[in-house]
């Protein structure tokens, strides 16, 4: 298999993770080579495919999250409400710590669908990387490079004239870059295919005319990426726009029509991908307003898709039609599971996993599930019997109790709030 030396993301997180999935598609591309199929179109879409399978768990957990949301919500509401335009600071604890028992009951983290949107960000804008760069991962690819790239760069004046290409710009600081300047080889050679790989067929033809003793080198790369890119007759290296205006300059309609079909397909396939996503439902003012927010962004972004997709690369544009189709798919499948889901019995293993990492941080989950449940009655006979006097003055020193004994805010300062309470009612 061909080593990956070609210039590569070098970000913090999304480069390493970039640099993992680039093996995938590497070795994806070179079992389509092996079995005489090395097309870059089907390898996205499988690349694709496998990529969203092993971001799958994520998935579901993120969406058993959402579905436990739905269920807390009149509870977290109902809080929202009791403390309404108290804006002091006891109150403000009162409900942060009455919103935590309500996460507790249910055995979750109030951060609980963050932290799978935090694993599954880096992947996705990893995965973006390695496509719209594939020959600095997949050596097959780079190797259609040569030799041209290196009689290129011997070719006085080839340095300026790469520069005026469309997308060099992109570049411009690898070109002022002290080991391109300084005759790094490796450094100048990378440098040189990220800006061909991103050259327009009229861009070839104009780097044939130039250095006319390399017009048969030209010829032969142009050719083995033409023979990589070309997905059902068309040329994903090039942007539908691209396509349009030289297939309406060569009388070709069908073909006009083939590249519209690109932009087109990926705005569909990502509205019919978010009519698939659970919507929530909303019962106050504010949580309307986001979703009437959302509503508006579900179909902004399949018409943002369709611009960028008719502008970039059409490779880019495939692989947004094939994301969206295995998304939609497999929301389909998670919905299913979803709706068959018992959520009390998924409560009951979130508590008993709670109630194990509590219990290994060297805390009684009884208490704490006490608290809880104390926490988020609806109404309590007793409270209901009390002043609003006498309620502030139970609260009062049952905050002393347990900041004299632990840390503010803490499991175990809840856990002697329980305490007490019970010590409490028992005397009564």
């Amino acid at each position: 298999m061909p080593g990956i030396i070609l210039t590569q993301n070098k970000t913090f997180i999304i480069g390493p993770v970039a640099k993992l999935l680039g093996y995938i598609m590497e070795g994806i591309f070179f079992c389509l080579d092996k079995i005489g199929i090395p097309n870059i179109g089907l390898s996205i879409i499988l690349f694709t495919i496998v990529i969203y399978l092993l971001m799958m768990p994520l998935t579901v957990k993120q969406q058993k999250f959402s579905k436990l949301s739905a269920k807390m919500n009149p509870e977290l509401q109902a809080i929202q409400a009791k403390y309404k335009n108290k804006k002091d600071n006891e109150s403000m604890m009162k409900m942060n710590d009455e919103t935590q028992a309500v996460y507790a009951k249910y055995g979750v983290s109030a951060t609980g669908s963050c932290v799978q949107l935090l694993i599954q960000m880096p992947i996705l804008f990893a995965l973006y990387r390695v496509i719209y760069a594939m020959p600095a991962y997949v050596g097959k690819i780079k190797d259609a490079f040569f030799p041209l790239v290196d009689e290129l760069i011997a070719q006085p004046g080839s340095v300026e004239f790469i520069q005026t290409f469309k997308d060099a710009s992109m570049f411009t600081k690898q070109f002022a870059n002290e080991a391109f300047t300084g005759g790094n080889m490796e450094y100048i050679r990378n440098t040189f295919i990220d800006v061909l790989n991103r050259a327009s067929t009229l861009e070839w033809s104009s780097l044939a005319e130039k250095f006319p003793s390399l017009s048969a080198d030209v010829s032969t790369t142009v050719e083995t990426l033409e023979r990589y890119n070309n997905f059902l007759g068309l040329n994903i290296g090039n942007s539908p726009s691209f396509i349009v205006k030289e297939a309406i300059a060569a009388g070709s309609y069908l073909m006009v029509a083939a590249a519209i079909a690109v932009p087109v397909l990926s705005a569909v396939t990502q509205w019919i991908n978010t009519k698939l996503m659970p919507q929530p439902e909303n019962n106050n003012s504010q949580e309307n307003a986001m979703a009437s927010s959302m509503k508006t962004m579900n179909y902004m972004m399949p018409l943002m898709s369709a611009i960028f997709c008719y502008t970039l690369p059409a490779g880019m544009g495939l692989y947004w039609i094939a994301g969206s189709v295995v998304r939609s798919i497999q929301q389909v499948i998670i919905n299913r599971h979803i709706d068959k889901m018992d959520l009390d019995e998924l409560i009951k293993k979130n508590v008993e996993k709670r109630n194990k990492k509590l219990e290994k941080a060297g805390v009684n989950p009884k208490t704490i599930n006490n608290y809880a449940n104390m926490s988020t009655r609806t109404i309590s006979s007793k409270a209901s019997s009390m002043t609003q006097e006498e309620k502030d003055l139970a609260v009062k020193k049952s905050t002393e109790y347990y900041n004299r004994n632990a840390k503010a805010g803490s499991l175990a300062s809840k856990a002697n709030m329980v305490k007490q309470y019970n010590e409490k009612n028992n005397k009564n």
